[in-house]
This record gives structure tokens, C-alpha cells and sequence, in this order.
């Protein structure tokens, strides 16, 4: 072993230059004048797999984005990793407010900012370097490893699914690795052991055929921008819970000695809310910061469209207003039934005067799994021997659907090994990748293949 993390700290400038190249390419999903570029970041993956010494690597198409599948196994009778992860990124908007541009990957007091720098390409480019590490230093791996990385997970991952079903002997395996996750805090490694869910809509509110002038319609009509100010804010109180009825009646409680593990975390509200610039946190009465954020159900506003929103006056009544709408889901709310008491609350809150048209785009269910089982403990000393400390153990209140669908149609664990920091803007301007921890991860990811090996 000690040859591969040799082999590893020698290369590690050849690292950076590898993964810029990466970040180069702009794999934005969400936008179908990427469809071309996705496409190439899914065979330049395909490629670094290929050159790591995996020799079975193929594109598998699907009606959406190709899957990237490689497999090496040169390991029988050890167990078999499933790795997931994307390659494809977030919508850089808005572009004015990065100080070097989305895709030209730039090096700045020891973190690389670009789009997909810490969601997720810089986490999968990881794990492909401690296998090269291996494979070169080695000439193979302790277990066998499948890898799936998909190019649809900043759209709602909406055909992986049925990937998943249509391909269930190709991903047999005993675990599966994640590296879609942040640490808890700078400094602070962490194994994260619960998810929340997700549910996403949009809003349309429509009051006439096109946009008045507000003086001479002004008083004859609904203003579609303020009903749908007047149906958000009865989304929630003044205490931060939702009014949605039924909302909360299969959340799952917490536990007073979750609670009090929590407590004992290096947690620091005032130094969290001054380096968000928040005046001041705001949440549900009656819980932490960290227990809204981890463990908590949420009903949040993601975006709003209406009206005239140039530079100077226009005195129009808007014809139609927009709302983009989410909802963190916890233990044991399922997002179909979360949707459905929305649907229903919108309608009846909704008045006459306007037309209503709500649309579920996508969700996904959360996931908690026993931070003490076998492989996360595993990587619990993988982390402790790749960063020189334990990890804490934590939930984020961030979804990665796919998890729970490992579970359910694979019957397989999942272990979140994350090497994000909280503040990496993942999905916002300027999105960057600490080096330090990019270089660490990809040590404890030739050290979790290992200690996986001897479970």
C-alpha cells in the first residue's frame, strides 16, 4: 500500500491538470444546446477510466444521457464496489457574478474554482485516480469495482430508474460508494449517513390572454404576480412550519439521543450565519440549525417570473406569474404523497380570478441508513488514514434520490464518501474544489478500496 499512496503524491500536480481539463467541458444537462458537450464529457470519462487500467468501458445509451459503465473483475471471491456519480453539471447563471470564467478551471489559495469542481466531477475524478494508483503501482485492485456515472442527475436523474431495473445483474454488487457529499466543516471529515428528499414544481398562475396597462385595467382584473405572492405566503407561518395539511404526519421524529450527539458537534451558529451574510437564521420553531437543515422537513420558493423586470418604469399588469417551488422531505415522508397534499392545498388556496396550472417535474425519496454497519465503518478508517483524524458522523440536508432506489431495487448499502466543504458553492457562482481535500480524498479512496476488501 504504501507504494500507491507513493505513486499518488508524485502525481498529485498531474492531478490538477488532468481534472481542469475535465472542468473544461460544459456538460450542462439542463440545457439542450449542451447536448454535444455532454455527450463529450461522457466519453472523456470514459476515457480516464480507460487509461486508469479499467478494461471493460462502455457507453450504455438510455433515452436521455448515456450511462459511462466500466467494471474490473480481476478480484473473485472479494467483495464488489458499485461507485456512482454524474458528469454532467449545473446552469452556471448568473455568469456576471464569477470572477474567472465557469469552465476555465483557475487555481486560487489552494482551491480549483469551476462549474463541477466539487458537484461531482472533481469527487468522480478521484476515485478513477486511486485506481490508476493501484493498477500501476499493484497491477491491480483488492476488490472488484463497477463503475456507473450517469449525465442526468442535475435534471432529476429522470431515466435512471429504469436503468437501474432494465440492468440489475450488470450492477450486482455489495456496496455502493458515493462521492456526491461535502464534510461536515473545513478540517472536520465526516461519514454522512442520511438524506433528505425531494419534491419540485412548478407553478403557472394565468389572469388574462396578454399583459394590460395597469392603469386602464388596473381594478378590473386579478394581478396574476400578486396572487401568486398571496398563494406562497400561505405556504408557511411565521414560526417557519408549513401549513400544507398532512404535511407533517409521517415525519419521522428525532431522537433525543440524535439530538444530543448533534449538540456535541463543532457547530458554530453565529460564524455559519455571518459567512452565509444572513441578518439573521430562520427556521422551524423548536429546533437547531442543524436539525432544520439535516432532519427537518422544508417548503421552499426556488424562483419567481412575472411582469416587467427592466431597467426603469412600465406600468403593465402582468398577463401570467411563475413560481419554481421545492420541498426537503425526511424519514418516512414519501415524496408521491407530499405531492399530492401540495396539489390539493394549491388548488383550494387559489382563487377564482386566475387559471392554475401546477407541474410535478421530479423528486426523490430520503435515505437514513445505521451509521454502524460494516462499510461505514470501513470508510470511517479509510477517512481516518487518508485525512489523519476520524470522520464525525452527520445527515445533509441535501437529496441524491438514486440512493434509495440502490436500496430498493438492488437491495444494497450505500456509503456517502464526500470530500465537499459546505461552502464550495456547489449549484452557485464560483463553485470551487478545496486541493488539500481533493488530494486526501483520493488516498482514502485507495484506502476504502482496501479496507471494503477486508470486511
Amino acid at each position: 500500500m504504501d507504494q500507491v499512496i507513493d505513486f499518488i503524491n508524485v502525481n498529485r500536480d498531474r492531478y490538477i491538470e488532468e481534472l481542469k481539463q475535465y472542468l473544461a467541458i460544459p456538460s450542462i444537462s439542463a440545457l439542450p444546446q449542451h447536448a454535444a458537450d455532454v455527450r463529450r464529457a461522457a466519453e472523456w470519462t470514459a476515457d480516464a477510466l480507460r487509461t486508469a487500467g479499467i478494461p471493460d468501458v462502455r457507453l450504455v445509451e438510455t433515452p436521455g444521457n448515456p450511462v459511462v459503465y466500466g467494471e474490473w473483475l480481476g478480484a473473485p471471491g472479494r467483495p464488489t464496489i458499485l461507485f456512482y456519480g454524474h458528469y454532467d453539471v449545473q446552469p452556471v447563471d448568473p455568469l456576471d457574478l464569477w470572477i474567472t470564467p465557469p469552465f476555465d478551471a483557475t487555481v486560487r489559495d489552494g482551491e480549483i474554482y469551476a462549474r463541477g469542481a466539487a458537484d461531482d466531477k472533481g469527487q468522480v475524478f478521484m476515485h478513477i485516480k486511486a485506481v490508476e494508483a493501484h493498477m500501476k503501482k499493484a497491477g491491480a485492485l483488492p476488490l472488484n469495482m463497477k463503475f456507473f456515472i450517469e449525465g442526468e442527475e442535475e435534471v432529476g436523474s429522470v431515466h435512471l430508474d429504469e436503468f437501474i431495473r432494465a440492468h440489475k445483474p450488470l450492477l450486482a454488487a455489495d456496496v455502493v460508494v458515493i462521492s456526491d457529499s461535502t464534510m461536515f466543516d473545513r478540517g472536520i471529515p465526516s461519514i454522512c449517513y442520511g438524506l433528505r428528499g425531494l419534491v419540485y414544481f412548478q407553478i403557472d398562475v394565468r389572469g388574462t390572454k396578454t399583459d394590460l396597462h395597469s392603469g386602464s385595467f388596473g381594478g378590473a382584473v386579478a394581478n396574476p404576480a400578486l396572487v401568486l405572492a398571496q398563494i406562497l405566503a400561505q405556504m408557511k407561518d411565521r414560526g417557519g412550519r408549513v401549513k400544507i395539511p398532512g404535511f407533517y404526519d409521517d415525519v419521522r421524529p428525532l431522537s433525543e439521543e440524535e439530538r444530543a450527539e448533534w449538540r456535541k458537534l463543532p457547530f458554530h451558529e453565529t460564524r455559519y450565519r455571518k459567512e452565509l451574510g444572513a441578518p439573521r437564521l430562520f427556521g422551524e420553531r423548536g429546533y437547531s440549525t442543524l436539525e432544520r437543515v439535516w432532519a427537518r422537513p422544508t417548503f421552499e420558493v426556488n424562483g419567481l417570473l412575472s411582469g416587467f423586470t427592466g431597467e426603469g418604469a412600465k406600468t403593465v399588469l402582468p398577463a401570467v406569474a411563475m413560481a419554481k417551488v421545492s420541498m426537503r422531505l425526511v424519514p418516512d415522508q414519501h415524496p408521491d404523497r407530499i405531492a399530492e397534499l401540495f396539489e390539493a392545498y394549491v388548488k383550494k388556496v387559489c382563487p377564482a380570478t386566475v387559471e392554475l396550472k401546477v407541474t410535478r417535474m421530479h423528486g426523490g425519496k430520503p435515505w437514513m441508513t445505521e451509521f454502524d454497519n460494516k462499510y461505514v465503518r470501513a470508510a470511517g478508517r479509510a477517512i481516518q488514514k487518508g485525512f489523519g483524524q476520524a470522520p464525525v458522523f452527520n445527515r445533509e440536508g441535501g437529496s441524491i434520490p438514486v440512493v434509495s432506489t440502490f436500496q430498493e431495487e438492488l437491495g444494497l448499502p450505500s456509503v456517502l464518501f464526500g470530500v465537499g466543504l459546505p461552502d464550495e458553492n456547489a449549484h452557485a457562482p464560483n463553485e470551487k474544489l478545496d486541493l488539500g481535500n481533493f488530494h486526501n480524498g483520493i488516498i482514502s479512496s485507495a484506502y476504502l478500496y482496501q479496507e471494503i476488501a477486508a470486511v
